[in-house]
């Protein structure tokens, strides 16, 4: 009879090598939750399970969350090897974060990867985001300062309540996020940014550029072009680039936009001479167009440069015989801006009276450029 329920116990063990889990509601029905954010080229999420204040049997938590369902500092929580831990910032498994690139984290930096993400709740002072190495381990009952990657203070907040403990983000910038935890009636931040988001940027696209179709068409050259010229980054790759645009091998096109691109990288370089006799080749090319023209010169105006700006409405109204509208006011900005206002008057008048069905709804503003110049406003 051993024998036989050796056997037995044997075969049991063996089968259960084997088993495997069902799926089954989470633990205090605290459902998964997953966020991610871009800055730029870094992606940032958060995973996590969500408890609510009304814990899983409904009753209420409210007034009892903060120094009571979650502890203050760092405690015995009577299981696992960790004997002081802190928060696990959510319920069940360890509550992860995971930066696809280096960032820093409150002013201190962290490399990319996956930590477990704690958090020490303090009934007086400051708070401490902690982010572990060990992102695996169940809640933090095998928490160990040791593996400790950052500690972050931070200030909680009061925030309108929130049923379901949440992570997200605000404060969203090109290189810079605020990430936060809500629950109840408070908001727990961190601030990541993204010193060199440029740089990385800059890796992509070089690697989008020789690496695969993209580099056979000669639009992301010029968008590669301009967001370095657009930034002030990068302006000897930029300028390679642009020429490739222009005059590549099996890519290359010489029209208006491939010029003006080059141009604007000069201009980012402080070649300003250069860049006017590429934007003159550009304004002149037939594949130049009366729009284009006219916000190269809309442009010029902005920038304070009138007489060139005025050259080029000029241009744009002898390339353009045809055009009774934009070239018209072209002149029209061009004449208001050097204070010739009987000719800005002329021009503005001939505009309107062939002021197209697009246009009609700003008509109001135009009426209203000529009232001013004749003293009227």
């Amino acid at each position: 009879m051993k024998k036989i329920l050796a056997v037995v116990m044997c075969l049991a063990a063996g089968m259960s090598a084997f088993a495997q889990s069902i799926s089954l509601p989470p633990s205090g029905d605290n459902q998964r939750s997953s966020v991610t954010q871009w800055i730029g080229p870094v992606s940032v999420t958060i995973q996590y399970s969500s408890p609510n204040v009304h814990g899983p049997n409904g009753e209420d938590r409210k007034g009892h969350i903060w120094g009571e369902l979650v502890h203050y500092g760092f405690v015995d929580q009577g299981y696992g090897t960790s004997k002081a831990a802190p928060w696990r910032a959510g319920a069940n498994e360890n509550t992860t974060i995971t930066f696809s690139h280096d960032v820093k984290i409150g002013g201190e930096s962290i490399k990319a990867g996956t930590y477990g993400l704690f958090l020490d709740v303090e009934k007086e002072g400051n708070w401490n985001w902690i982010f572990s190495t060990n992102s695996t381990r169940w809640g933090s009952y095998y928490y160990d300062p040791k593996e400790d990657a950052l500690r972050v203070k931070t200030s909680p907040q009061d925030a309108e309540y929130t049923e379901y403990l949440t992570f997200s983000f605000t404060d969203r910038e090109a290189a810079s996020a605020v990430a936060y935890l809500q629950w109840e009636n408070k908001r727990i931040p961190f601030k990541i940014d993204v010193p060199h988001v440029n740089e990385i940027y800059l890796s992509q696209i070089r690697g989008e550029l020789m690496g695969n179709r993209m580099g056979f068409d000669y639009q992301p050259w010029m968008d590669a072009a301009q967001f370095c010229a657009r930034n002030k980054i990068n302006l000897e790759e930029a300028l390679t680039w642009a020429d490739n645009a222009i005059s590549g091998q099996f890519i290359g096109r010489e029209d208006f936009a491939s010029l003006q691109t080059k141009a604007q990288v000069l201009y980012a370089m402080n070649r300003d001479s250069e860049a006017d006799v590429v934007m003159g080749k550009a304004i002149k090319h037939p594949t130049a167009n009366v729009a284009e023209v006219h916000q190269y010169g809309r442009a010029l105006l902005a920038a304070g440069k009138t007489d060139k700006a005025m050259e080029v409405f000029k241009t744009n109204r002898q390339l353009h015989p045809d055009d009774k509208f934009t070239t018209y006011v072209g002149l029209a900005r061009g004449y208001s801006a050097t204070g010739d206002k009987k000719n800005a008057i002329k021009n503005w008048e001939i505009a309107i009276k062939n002021i197209p069905e697009n246009q009609k709804a700003f008509l109001p503003q135009y009426e209203a450029e000529v009232k001013k110049l004749k003293g009227g406003a």
